[in-house]
Protein backbone atom coordinates (compact mmCIF):
# COMPACT_ATOMS: atom_id res chain seq x y z
CA UNK A 1 0.00 0.00 0.00
CA UNK A 2 1.23 3.49 -0.88
CA UNK A 3 0.06 6.71 0.78
CA UNK A 4 1.20 10.13 -0.45
CA UNK A 5 1.22 13.08 1.96
CA UNK A 6 1.18 16.59 0.49
CA UNK A 7 2.03 19.29 3.03
CA UNK A 8 0.98 22.79 1.94
CA UNK A 9 2.40 24.89 4.78
CA UNK A 10 5.57 26.97 4.81
CA UNK A 11 7.63 24.59 6.93
CA UNK A 12 7.86 26.93 9.92
CA UNK A 13 9.03 25.45 13.20
CA UNK A 14 5.90 26.59 15.06
CA UNK A 15 3.55 24.82 12.65
CA UNK A 16 1.99 21.87 14.51
CA UNK A 17 0.80 20.48 11.18
CA UNK A 18 4.36 19.17 10.73
CA UNK A 19 4.07 17.26 14.01
CA UNK A 20 0.74 15.74 12.94
CA UNK A 21 2.10 14.80 9.49
CA UNK A 22 5.19 13.14 10.99
CA UNK A 23 3.03 11.25 13.51
CA UNK A 24 0.76 9.98 10.72
CA UNK A 25 3.78 8.98 8.65
CA UNK A 26 5.38 7.15 11.57
CA UNK A 27 2.17 5.25 12.42
CA UNK A 28 1.50 4.21 8.81
CA UNK A 29 5.08 3.05 8.32
CA UNK A 30 4.79 0.90 11.45
CA UNK A 31 2.01 -1.05 9.74
CA UNK A 32 4.14 -1.46 6.61
CA UNK A 33 2.65 1.29 4.48
CA UNK A 34 4.97 3.03 2.02
CA UNK A 35 4.62 6.75 2.75
CA UNK A 36 5.84 9.46 0.37
CA UNK A 37 5.97 12.95 1.89
CA UNK A 38 5.92 15.95 -0.48
CA UNK A 39 6.58 19.35 1.09
CA UNK A 40 5.13 21.78 -1.45
CA UNK A 41 7.25 24.68 -0.12
CA UNK A 42 10.39 22.82 -1.24
CA UNK A 43 9.23 22.92 -4.88
CA UNK A 44 9.38 25.85 -7.26
CA UNK A 45 5.85 27.09 -7.95
CA UNK A 46 6.33 26.29 -11.63
CA UNK A 47 7.09 22.66 -10.76
CA UNK A 48 4.05 22.03 -8.55
CA UNK A 49 1.92 20.92 -11.57
CA UNK A 50 4.39 18.08 -12.17
CA UNK A 51 3.63 16.69 -8.68
CA UNK A 52 0.23 15.61 -9.98
CA UNK A 53 2.06 12.79 -11.73
CA UNK A 54 3.07 11.38 -8.30
CA UNK A 55 -0.60 10.53 -7.61
CA UNK A 56 -0.69 7.71 -10.13
CA UNK A 57 0.78 5.00 -7.86
CA UNK A 58 -0.87 6.08 -4.60
CA UNK A 59 -3.71 4.16 -2.94
CA UNK A 60 -4.41 6.97 -0.50
CA UNK A 61 -3.69 10.68 -0.22
CA UNK A 62 -3.33 12.97 2.79
CA UNK A 63 -3.67 16.70 2.13
CA UNK A 64 -2.26 18.66 5.08
CA UNK A 65 -2.42 22.43 5.56
CA UNK A 66 -2.12 24.97 8.34
CA UNK A 67 -4.26 28.07 8.69
CA UNK A 68 -2.09 31.08 9.52
CA UNK A 69 -4.61 33.83 8.81
CA UNK A 70 -7.20 32.84 6.19
CA UNK A 71 -7.78 29.82 3.97
CA UNK A 72 -5.59 26.93 2.88
CA UNK A 73 -2.75 28.97 1.37
CA UNK A 74 -1.50 29.32 -2.17
CA UNK A 75 0.67 26.20 -2.41
CA UNK A 76 -2.12 23.73 -1.68
CA UNK A 77 -4.52 25.73 -3.85
CA UNK A 78 -2.09 25.49 -6.75
CA UNK A 79 -1.69 21.76 -6.21
CA UNK A 80 -5.48 21.25 -6.22
CA UNK A 81 -5.78 23.44 -9.33
CA UNK A 82 -3.18 21.24 -11.02
CA UNK A 83 -5.10 18.09 -10.03
CA UNK A 84 -8.17 19.58 -11.71
CA UNK A 85 -6.36 20.65 -14.87
CA UNK A 86 -3.93 17.78 -15.39
CA UNK A 87 -4.86 14.95 -13.01
CA UNK A 88 -6.04 11.55 -14.19
CA UNK A 89 -9.65 11.70 -12.94
CA UNK A 90 -10.19 7.96 -13.51
CA UNK A 91 -7.28 7.29 -11.16
CA UNK A 92 -8.29 9.90 -8.56
CA UNK A 93 -11.77 8.33 -8.50
CA UNK A 94 -10.25 5.23 -6.86
CA UNK A 95 -8.22 7.12 -4.26
CA UNK A 96 -9.15 7.84 -0.66
CA UNK A 97 -8.19 11.26 0.66
CA UNK A 98 -7.84 12.23 4.32
CA UNK A 99 -7.63 16.00 5.04
CA UNK A 100 -5.51 17.42 7.86
CA UNK A 101 -6.13 21.04 8.87
CA UNK A 102 -4.35 22.61 11.85
CA UNK A 103 -5.09 26.23 12.70
CA UNK A 104 -3.50 28.84 14.92
CA UNK A 105 -6.34 31.23 14.13
CA UNK A 106 -10.00 31.03 13.10
CA UNK A 107 -11.13 29.00 10.11
CA UNK A 108 -10.08 25.36 10.38
CA UNK A 109 -13.62 24.01 9.82
CA UNK A 110 -14.13 26.06 6.66
CA UNK A 111 -10.75 24.97 5.28
CA UNK A 112 -11.60 21.34 6.07
CA UNK A 113 -14.85 21.61 4.12
CA UNK A 114 -13.06 23.28 1.22
CA UNK A 115 -10.51 20.46 0.85
CA UNK A 116 -13.20 17.81 1.17
CA UNK A 117 -15.36 19.42 -1.51
CA UNK A 118 -12.37 19.94 -3.81
CA UNK A 119 -11.50 16.23 -3.68
CA UNK A 120 -15.12 15.24 -4.21
CA UNK A 121 -15.32 17.48 -7.27
CA UNK A 122 -12.19 15.74 -8.54
CA UNK A 123 -14.12 12.48 -8.12
CA UNK A 124 -12.14 11.00 -5.24
CA UNK A 125 -13.31 9.41 -2.02
CA UNK A 126 -13.10 11.48 1.18
CA UNK A 127 -12.32 9.91 4.54
CA UNK A 128 -12.78 11.73 7.89
CA UNK A 129 -9.59 13.57 8.79
CA UNK A 130 -8.01 15.68 11.52
CA UNK A 131 -9.18 19.21 12.21
CA UNK A 132 -7.81 21.13 15.20
CA UNK A 133 -7.20 24.58 16.61
CA UNK A 134 -3.84 24.85 18.37
CA UNK A 135 -3.47 27.63 20.90
CA UNK A 136 -0.32 26.31 22.57
CA UNK A 137 2.06 24.33 20.39
CA UNK A 138 3.95 22.63 23.23
CA UNK A 139 0.78 21.53 25.03
CA UNK A 140 -0.71 20.18 21.82
CA UNK A 141 2.39 18.22 20.77
CA UNK A 142 2.99 16.73 24.24
CA UNK A 143 -0.63 15.72 24.87
CA UNK A 144 -0.78 11.92 24.89
CA UNK A 145 -4.51 11.82 24.15
CA UNK A 146 -4.06 13.95 21.01
CA UNK A 147 -1.17 11.70 19.99
CA UNK A 148 -3.41 8.67 20.30
CA UNK A 149 -6.16 10.35 18.26
CA UNK A 150 -3.67 10.98 15.46
CA UNK A 151 -2.54 7.34 15.57
CA UNK A 152 -6.17 6.19 15.48
CA UNK A 153 -6.84 8.37 12.43
CA UNK A 154 -3.89 6.80 10.61
CA UNK A 155 -5.07 3.28 11.48
CA UNK A 156 -8.67 3.97 10.40
CA UNK A 157 -7.42 5.44 7.12
CA UNK A 158 -5.29 2.33 6.54
CA UNK A 159 -8.27 0.02 7.16
CA UNK A 160 -10.50 2.07 4.85
CA UNK A 161 -8.02 1.71 1.99
CA UNK A 162 -7.17 -1.92 2.73
CA UNK A 163 -10.79 -3.00 2.99
CA UNK A 164 -11.94 -0.68 0.18
CA UNK A 165 -14.67 0.73 2.41
CA UNK A 166 -17.54 2.43 0.65
CA UNK A 167 -18.29 6.13 1.13
CA UNK A 168 -21.59 7.91 0.60
CA UNK A 169 -22.10 9.42 -2.87
CA UNK A 170 -21.77 13.18 -3.30
CA UNK A 171 -23.52 15.54 -5.70
CA UNK A 172 -20.08 17.03 -6.35
CA UNK A 173 -19.39 14.04 -8.62
CA UNK A 174 -22.09 15.34 -10.99
CA UNK A 175 -20.19 18.61 -11.23
CA UNK A 176 -17.06 16.63 -12.06
CA UNK A 177 -18.72 14.62 -14.80
CA UNK A 178 -20.25 17.72 -16.38
CA UNK A 179 -17.06 19.73 -16.60
CA UNK A 180 -14.24 17.21 -16.95
CA UNK A 181 -15.59 15.15 -19.85
CA UNK A 182 -12.66 14.90 -22.19
CA UNK A 183 -10.37 17.04 -20.05
CA UNK A 184 -7.62 14.43 -20.05
CA UNK A 185 -7.36 14.81 -23.82
CA UNK A 186 -6.95 18.60 -23.60
CA UNK A 187 -3.42 19.86 -24.00
CA UNK A 188 -3.37 23.10 -22.01
CA UNK A 189 -0.41 25.47 -22.06
CA UNK A 190 1.53 25.87 -18.83
CA UNK A 191 4.43 28.32 -18.83
CA UNK A 192 4.67 28.10 -22.59
CA UNK A 193 4.65 24.28 -22.62
CA UNK A 194 1.90 21.68 -22.79
CA UNK A 195 0.72 19.11 -20.31
CA UNK A 196 2.23 16.40 -22.46
CA UNK A 197 5.57 18.11 -22.10
CA UNK A 198 5.05 18.50 -18.37
CA UNK A 199 4.55 14.78 -17.88
CA UNK A 200 7.21 13.71 -20.38
CA UNK A 201 9.93 12.74 -17.88
CA UNK A 202 12.68 12.78 -20.51
CA UNK A 203 11.70 16.28 -21.58
CA UNK A 204 11.50 17.56 -18.01
CA UNK A 205 14.87 16.02 -17.13
CA UNK A 206 16.55 17.59 -20.16
CA UNK A 207 15.03 21.01 -19.42
CA UNK A 208 16.15 20.78 -15.82
CA UNK A 209 19.70 19.83 -16.84
CA UNK A 210 19.89 22.75 -19.28
CA UNK A 211 18.65 25.21 -16.66
CA UNK A 212 21.10 23.90 -14.06
CA UNK A 213 23.97 24.12 -16.53
CA UNK A 214 23.16 27.73 -17.40
CA UNK A 215 22.66 28.64 -13.76
CA UNK A 216 26.01 27.13 -12.83
CA UNK A 217 27.73 28.96 -15.69
CA UNK A 218 26.41 32.41 -14.76
CA UNK A 219 26.88 31.76 -11.08
CA UNK A 220 30.51 30.83 -11.64
CA UNK A 221 31.13 33.91 -13.80
CA UNK A 222 29.46 36.50 -11.59
CA UNK A 223 29.73 35.24 -8.01
CA UNK A 224 32.70 32.91 -7.69
CA UNK A 225 35.03 35.34 -5.93
CA UNK A 226 32.32 36.70 -3.67
CA UNK A 227 31.14 33.23 -2.66
CA UNK A 228 34.58 31.94 -1.67
CA UNK A 229 35.19 35.10 0.34
CA UNK A 230 31.86 34.81 2.15
CA UNK A 231 32.38 31.12 2.95
CA UNK A 232 35.58 31.88 4.81
CA UNK A 233 34.17 35.02 6.43
CA UNK A 234 31.09 33.26 7.87
CA UNK A 235 33.18 30.60 9.61
CA UNK A 236 35.66 33.18 10.93
CA UNK A 237 32.99 35.61 12.15
CA UNK A 238 30.97 32.87 13.86
CA UNK A 239 34.02 31.53 15.71
CA UNK A 240 35.14 35.03 16.74
CA UNK A 241 31.71 35.90 18.16
CA UNK A 242 31.12 32.62 19.99
CA UNK A 243 30.05 33.00 23.64
CA UNK A 244 29.98 29.54 25.28
CA UNK A 245 27.17 28.43 27.57
CA UNK A 246 28.16 25.90 30.21
CA UNK A 247 26.88 22.35 29.61
CA UNK A 248 25.03 23.43 26.46
CA UNK A 249 25.29 21.09 23.49
CA UNK A 250 23.56 21.60 20.15
CA UNK A 251 24.03 21.65 16.39
CA UNK A 252 22.76 24.05 13.72
CA UNK A 253 22.60 23.44 9.96
CA UNK A 254 22.28 26.74 8.07
CA UNK A 255 21.63 26.41 4.35
CA UNK A 256 22.75 29.57 2.56
CA UNK A 257 20.58 29.38 -0.54
CA UNK A 258 22.67 31.61 -2.83
CA UNK A 259 25.82 29.63 -2.05
CA UNK A 260 24.00 26.30 -2.34
CA UNK A 261 25.96 25.11 0.69
CA UNK A 262 25.08 24.24 4.26
CA UNK A 263 27.03 25.70 7.17
CA UNK A 264 27.22 23.29 10.10
CA UNK A 265 27.78 24.68 13.60
CA UNK A 266 28.36 22.17 16.41
CA UNK A 267 28.57 23.47 19.97
CA UNK A 268 29.59 21.44 23.03
CA UNK A 269 30.19 23.63 26.05
CA UNK A 270 33.21 25.82 25.24
CA UNK A 271 34.06 23.83 22.10
CA UNK A 272 32.82 24.85 18.66
CA UNK A 273 33.17 23.23 15.25
CA UNK A 274 32.15 25.15 12.14
CA UNK A 275 32.34 23.76 8.60
CA UNK A 276 30.45 23.30 5.33
CA UNK A 277 28.81 19.91 4.82
CA UNK A 278 25.71 17.89 5.68
CA UNK A 279 24.22 16.88 9.01
CA UNK A 280 20.81 15.22 8.85
CA UNK A 281 20.40 14.97 12.64
CA UNK A 282 21.04 18.63 13.44
CA UNK A 283 18.88 20.11 16.22
CA UNK A 284 17.87 23.05 14.03
CA UNK A 285 17.77 23.30 10.23
CA UNK A 286 17.70 26.82 8.76
CA UNK A 287 17.23 28.23 5.27
CA UNK A 288 18.41 31.79 4.57
CA UNK A 289 19.66 33.72 1.56
CA UNK A 290 23.07 35.38 1.38
CA UNK A 291 21.72 38.88 2.01
CA UNK A 292 19.96 37.70 5.15
CA UNK A 293 23.07 35.84 6.33
CA UNK A 294 25.18 38.97 5.84
CA UNK A 295 22.69 40.99 7.93
CA UNK A 296 22.80 38.31 10.63
CA UNK A 297 26.58 38.05 11.02
CA UNK A 298 26.89 41.81 10.51
CA UNK A 299 24.76 42.46 13.57
CA UNK A 300 21.98 44.22 11.64
CA UNK A 301 19.42 41.68 12.86
CA UNK A 302 19.28 38.90 15.43
CA UNK A 303 18.57 35.25 14.68
CA UNK A 304 15.15 35.40 16.33
CA UNK A 305 14.23 38.68 14.61
CA UNK A 306 15.14 37.16 11.24
CA UNK A 307 13.00 34.12 12.04
CA UNK A 308 9.98 36.15 13.14
CA UNK A 309 10.18 38.45 10.10
CA UNK A 310 10.46 35.55 7.65
CA UNK A 311 14.01 36.38 6.53
CA UNK A 312 14.89 32.81 7.47
CA UNK A 313 12.82 29.67 7.88
CA UNK A 314 13.67 27.03 10.44
CA UNK A 315 12.53 23.72 11.81
CA UNK A 316 13.69 21.57 14.69
CA UNK A 317 14.10 22.22 18.41
CA UNK A 318 12.56 25.62 19.14
CA UNK A 319 14.50 26.08 22.42
CA UNK A 320 17.81 25.45 20.64
CA UNK A 321 16.79 27.92 17.94
CA UNK A 322 16.18 30.68 20.48
CA UNK A 323 19.55 30.05 22.18
CA UNK A 324 21.47 31.01 19.00
CA UNK A 325 21.43 34.71 19.91
CA UNK A 326 22.97 33.91 23.29
CA UNK A 327 25.74 31.81 21.75
CA UNK A 328 26.64 34.27 19.01
CA UNK A 329 26.60 38.01 19.65
CA UNK A 330 27.57 39.83 16.47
Amino acid sequence: MIVNIYYGGRGLIEDSTIYVVNKLKETLEEIRVVVNLYNLYEHDVNNIPTLVNTLKDADGVILAVNIEWLGIGGLMQQFLDSCWLYGDKSNIKKQYMMPVVISSTYGEEEAMDYIRKAWQVLGGKVWPGICAYVENQVEFETNKQYSRLIEDSAEHFYRAINQKKETFPSSASLFNEGLTRGINEIVAPVNGQTTRNIFDETYVKKQKEDIEELAALFKGMLEKKEEHSNEKDYITIIKENFHPIANFKASYAIQVLDLNKTLIIEVDGSNISCYYGDKEDSDVFVKINQEGMNSLVGGATSFNEAFMSGVLTAKGNFNVLRTFDQLFIF
